[in-house]
């Protein structure tokens, strides 16, 4: 005989098996012992929460001979015809395959003759919200006023799709996705079942890792007990069969990342990518470890939440006090970002590098939480001694040396007021350029050239090869022509090899800053005066 899955092997039979979902359960059987069927049900939640095995419960719960508090006896012809598919009475329909208008009115076209056997016939529709606008109408009027011996089972996993006139005309129960510890409890007793030996800590795992759906888990099992064939299946087999990773590189990797060190970061990342761990679950978990150390440091009695192990728990304690809030909360925010891109990426390694760099640098993203990251980071410097002005810069051996301190040129007697315009205006014209333009144009500044017109100071490399392309420098000569009113041309300069270009080409910016330290001074002069 072929090999059942666990997940079809140990499908619930009665309601008393159905785990997770009590609220539903004790809703339907009290109908049935009442006598209060209602003739169309809509069953709404996520993958593997059990609406297909509750519905098919419920179709030989009332059609059942001898149902007991409810619940089908399992042991009439009738129960035995529908658990193996022969009973004309229940009806399955994938609604993805089976989705025109023939389709359901072939339906509304069986609805007119009664059960060959039993009370009721029950149709059962698979994924309806997959159904087409002419055949969610064509269902409309049967749903409405069917026979009294049909009954009608929706389930679909998006509600939100199916047609307020067809949710109007069911009564809907939303399930709930299963608990860690109900999936646990139901993977032990079926190890104990299958006789397999599995470490506890490898089942709290597996069913973290189902994500509230019994039936991913059974899978995820099979799967495990399907590589250790014959083996006690040990919580670093589990991690092993689903490309998973241990909590405590998650720990590594916070403190390193942290530290803003990321050469440590990178070589974590190297370490999982040659234990042969998938990238896009290692994200997703690293991802609720910050989670669960967000939750450790904002809220109390969290310990029956986060579901950790006490040693776990005690290191994310620990952890919680070396960063605040905005900065866990910047961590999972970048993180978040980077999963949903994972999906599409042929190049999975290199966006997880890249922000990883993004992680330990703060200073390349200019947003409010990283800013404070920034900060926190400059304050630690501070308080471990290490200087602040003397930058590090690589010399032509590739030694580092201290730099100099910077000399400016001295700023021009007379600036044309046109030119004075477009500086005063420089934030506002660099935040309207169009990228990547803008993203150059952070790292420029405006100076002024022998001619008097102005001369835009860019970076060697990516920058100034960007500006040689044919018609850059003239968009960029609308852009602050627009802002200044005026004709501006523009010249673009690169810094000279080995010199601060600075030194050379005045900062026109710092004309800004000295225009408002005068104003402040006179105002202060009037004052006294007073």
């Amino acid at each position: 005989m072929s090999y059942t899955a666990l997940y079809r092997k140990f499908r619930p039979t009665a309601f008393e098996d159905v785990k997770g979902q009590d609220h539903i359960v004790t809703t339907l059987r009290n109908q049935i012992k009442a006598e209060r069927i209602g003739h169309a049900y809509l069953f709404c939640g996520t993958r593997g929460t059990g609406k297909t095995t509750i519905a098919k419960i419920f179709a030989k719960a009332v059609n059942c001979e001898h149902p007991v508090d409810g619940s089908p006896c399992g042991e009439c012809a009738i129960c035995k015809a529908i658990a193996v598919g022969a009973s004309m009475n229940v009806i399955e329909i994938d609604a993805a395959s089976n989705n025109g208008v023939d389709n359901i009115r072939e339906i509304v076209d069986e609805v007119a003759y009664s059960p060959a056997e039993g009370k009721y016939k029950v149709y059962i529709i698979d994924e309806v919200h997959m159904l087409s606008i002419g055949a969610f109408n064509a269902l409309l009027k049967t749903l409405e006023e069917p026979p009294s011996y049909v009954i009608f089972i929706l389930a679909t996993t998006e509600v939100h799709k199916i047609p307020i006139t067809i949710l109007s005309r069911c009564q809907r129960y939303d399930f709930k996705r299963i608990t860690i510890d109900t999936i646990a409890d139901r993977l032990r007793e079926l190890t104990e079942k299958e006789q397999v030996q599995i470490e506890d800590k490898a089942v709290r795992y597996i069913a973290k890792a189902a994500d509230g759906s019994m039936r991913d888990a059974l899978s995820l099992l099979d799967q495990c007990i399907a590589f250790h064939f014959g083996q006690e299946l040990t919580y670093d087999k589990v991690l092993d069969v689903l490309g998973a990773v241990d909590t405590e590189v998650f720990s590594r990797l916070f403190r390193t990342v942290l530290d803003g060190n990321v050469t440590g970061a990178i070589g974590l990342l190297e370490e999982i990518v040659m234990q042969g761990r998938e990238l896009t679950q290692f994200v997703a978990d690293f991802t609720w470890y910050l989670r669960n150390l967000l939750l450790v440091k904002t809220a109390d009695g969290i310990e029956d939440i986060i579901d950790v192990s006490t040693e776990n728990l005690a290191r994310l304690k620990e952890e919680a006090k070396m960063a605040e809030n905005d900065v866990i909360m910047r961590y999972i925010r970048i993180l978040s970002e980077l999963s949903g891109q994972l999906r599409f990426a042929a190049q999975k390694r290199i966006l997880i590098e890249m922000n990883l760099i993004k992680l330990c640098r703060p200073s390349m993203e200019t947003d409010i939480q990283s800013l404070t990251d920034r900060i926190r980071q400059l304050e630690e410097k501070i308080a471990n001694g290490v200087p602040m002005m003397a930058a590090t810069a690589a010399s032509a051996s590739g030694t580092q040396k201290l730099q100099e301190p910077v000399v400016r040129a001295p700023l021009p007697a007379a600036i044309p007021q046109d030119i004075q315009d477009a500086v005063n205006k420089w934030s506002a014209i660099v935040t309207q350029a169009p990228m990547p333009m803008k993203a150059y144009l952070k790292t420029a500044y405006p100076s002024l050239a022998g001619d008097g017109s102005m001369l835009v100071v860019v970076e060697d490399g990516l920058p100034s090869d960007y500006f040689k392309e044919a018609g850059r420098k003239e968009e960029l000569e609308h852009l602050i022509s627009d802002f200044a009113g005026k004709e501006i041309k523009v010249t673009m300069q690169k810094p000279e090899t080995g010199r601060n270009p600075r030194e050379v080409f005045p900062d026109l910016t710092q004309l800004v800053d000295q225009k408002i330290n005068m104003e402040i001074e006179e105002i202060e002069d009037d004052a006294e005066e007073f």
